[in-house]
């Protein structure tokens, strides 16, 4: 490399240490001890352009050690996608465009918020299923319509944790040479050496994936670094690894390769070192010489070059394959589905009692005909939770067209999978027990800060589990994922609802969701209607202008709910049944609708759900009570653990009798 280039590299240094110490925030180690790894994959072997940050074709670049931000934002500044140098002053301020973790959709050319250490390598391995997937269904000879490359960026933390062994080993399966891991080894974590907690051999670890493993001995040699991910290029058989040893802190001369680098500002004698030490022309902040713009202009406009060669392959795919356009065109559309609302067929169901697994599993099958970039599967569970899509082969290293995908026992791997290939554009859906959303949460948390709408399917819900017993009985999970801003939770009581959640789903731009069904069969109800895409409506209603009291359920208590309804009638006490699948929904409609279908005046309201009560208490009030789960539940058919709790009919109407 010439002597530009090593002052390009510094340019990002010197940015990412006056920004932190501007900020009195930050983490300056991984931007100074990587600044040579970023400028080389960035300024000479990543396809990217400026000018058009959604262009399809660009590489990925994640930065899955989130915390090192700073290194993101002054490439994405110096190589020209919008961010000023004011914008960097303004790293970790209130509404800036420089938040402590990259943040998607809020600073152009971010990929995926990241952050929680190792999640950016999973979600990085889903967009590289999604580019295989899309390149095999459409790419033809002299036409590689999809043709690059996804790079996650970690360091010691992201390998430490768990995820990163789901997700590597996932890609070492199915061979994704489009994946390329680039490792920071600096042997550093917050709390001194990584040798106190973690030892093993990374190169080896990667070996036993099935990845191309690469060392750089020394990370800060940016000729070295070139031919390392030129050779992991060059290997179309599997994924790559490289590892780069590298100083944390580099340029530093008071704290480069101590923990000290990693989470606090350098101070300002030590900004001032840096420069001395990197001999960088001036020391006034957030100075940048003009030739080191110019650099990154000349770099940022090959990029421009490369997209306008792909657009003009496209124009002429286009004209050679209309229809594989046309269809590109629709697995990118968000908005394909909404023609189902009127469509009777998707509608239709038998009369009979079901499993809302079952429910789901339909109508699944029915959307993925219109819907044709619904890309996903299960862990482990497809037979179980009714999750496959039927006559639609599995993804894998033979097959990348496959639609179906065996996630293997890797249920947080999985979860952020599937958020990479919903973050490419396509509808990611995974599917497991609800009682393992637990492993799931951190990656949904992750979709509902990113306004993504990721599909996930939990089936074998509540006590219903039966048998299995309270290791598998999901009871506080819902309230969970109820919690979360953002996130709509579908509990559904029958076929039509099950639908309704399905539909909301795809439809779905901003708004990841759960669907959320039974292990056990549920009987179809008479004043079932498309109302569930309200998130609660008025299923049976009272004879009287103003009910005596109401009884609001979910998912498997509706029914039981009904014939409550049915009891009390019987004493003269006439009720409403509200059906309620989801409370999120519900609270995004007016005022008005909501007083409609649970009127303030009555304030006499039993909620029934076999989970716990927590989130009830703003719908039945001071006065209204809930028959819920106190506990844990136990291993029995789930008929006796339904009476045990107090899940039945002549119950809630004993209840709605004690608070009226």
């Amino acid at each position: 490399m010439s002597n530009i280039d090593q002052i390009s590299a510094n340019a990002i240094r010197v940015l990412a240490a006056d920004a932190i110490q501007k900020a009195k925030s930050g983490h300056p180690g991984l931007p100074l001890g990587c600044a040579d790894i970023a400028y080389v994959l960035w300024g000479k072997e990543m396809n990217h352009n400026p000018k058009n940050p959604n262009w399809r074709n660009r590489d990925r670049f994640i930065l899955s050690g989130g915390h090192g931000s700073m290194l993101l934002y002054s490439l994405l500044h110096l190589f020209g996608y919008g961010l000023t140098v004011e914008d960097l002053k303004q790293f970790r301020q209130l509404d800036s465009k420089t938040p402590g973790h990259p943040e998607y959709r809020h600073t152009a050319g971010i990929e995926a918020t990241t952050g929680p250490l190792g999640q950016g390598m999973a979600m990085a391995v889903g967009m590289a299923m999604a580019e295989k997937h899309m390149a095999a269904k459409y790419n033809k000879e002299g036409y590689p319509v999809f043709s690059h490359y996804v790079f996650a960026l970690g360091g010691d933390g992201c390998m430490m944790e768990g995820i990163s062994h789901e997700c590597f080993s996932l890609a070492g399966t199915l061979k994704l040479d489009n994946l390329i891991v680039i490792y920071d080894s600096n042997k550093i974590s917050i709390e001194g050496s990584t040798d106190i907690a973690f030892t093993e051999d990374v190169v080896k670890r990667f070996e036993a994936y099935g990845f191309q493993t690469i060392v750089v001995e020394n990370g800060h040699d940016m000729d070295e670094i070139s031919k390392a991910i030129k050779a992991a290029k060059a290997d179309t058989t599997r994924p790559s690894m490289i590892m780069c040893k590298t100083k944390i802190g580099r340029g530093c001369p008071a704290k480069e390769g101590t923990a000290k680098a990693h989470g606090e500002p350098l101070g300002d004698e030590n900004v001032l070192a840096l420069k001395e030490n990197l001999g960088w022309p001036s020391t006034e902040p957030f100075f940048v010489p003009d030739e080191v713009y110019a650099n990154y202009k000349a770099l940022a406009e090959a990029g421009a070059a490369a997209e306008e060669a792909w657009n003009k392959m496209f124009a002429e795919y286009k004209a050679k394959y209309p229809e594989l356009a046309k269809q590109i065109e629709d697995d990118f559309n968000l908005d394909i589905a909404k023609g189902l609302i009127d469509n009777d067929d998707y509608w239709a169901f038998e009369d009979k009692p079901e499993a809302t697994r079952k429910l789901s599993g339909m109508a699944l099958n029915r959307i993925k005909d219109f819907v044709s970039g619904l890309f996903g599967g299960s862990a482990d569970l497809s037979p179980s939770n009714i999750s496959d899509m039927k006559n639609v082969p599995y993804f894998s290293a033979e097959d990348g067209s496959g639609r179906n995908i065996h996630f293997g026992v890797r249920e947080q791997g999985m979860t952020a999978i599937a958020n990479g290939i919903t973050l490419y554009g396509l509808r990611g859906y995974a599917a497991t027990f609800f009682v393992f959303s637990d492993y799931t949460k951190p990656m949904l948390r992750l979709s509902s800060i990113m306004r993504i709408p990721t599909t996930m399917i939990f089936s074998h819900d509540s006590i219903g589990v039966g048998e299995d017993g309270p290791t598998h009985e999901p009871i506080e999970q819902t309230a969970m994922l109820r919690s979360l801003p953002n996130f709509h939770v579908f509990r559904p009581a029958d076929a039509t609802e099950t639908l309704a959640a399905w539909y909301s789903a795809v439809t779905s731009k901003e708004t990841p969701t759960a669907i959320v069904t039974t292990r056990q069969g549920l009987p179809q109800l008479a004043g079932s209607s498309k109302e569930a895409l309200k998130g609660a409506y008025i299923l049976a209603d009272s004879k009287k202008d103003t009910p005596d009291a109401i009884i609001i359920a979910s998912g498997s208590e509706v029914n039981i709910s009904v014939k409550a309804k049915e009891i009390l009638a019987e004493d003269g006490i006439d009720v409403r049944v509200v059906s309620m699948p989801c409370m999120d929904i519900f609270e995004e409609q007016s005022a008005e609708y909501k007083e409609k279908v649970l009127p303030k005046k009555v304030r006499a309201r039993v909620a029934v759900e076999a989970l716990t009560d927590f989130g009830w208490g703003k719908y039945v009030g001071l006065d209204g009570a809930t028959i819920t789960m106190t506990g844990f539940g136990a291993s029995a058919p789930q008929a006796l653990l339904f009476e045990k709790y107090g899940f039945t009919a002549e119950n809630i109407a004993k209840t709605v009798k004690s608070i009226l």
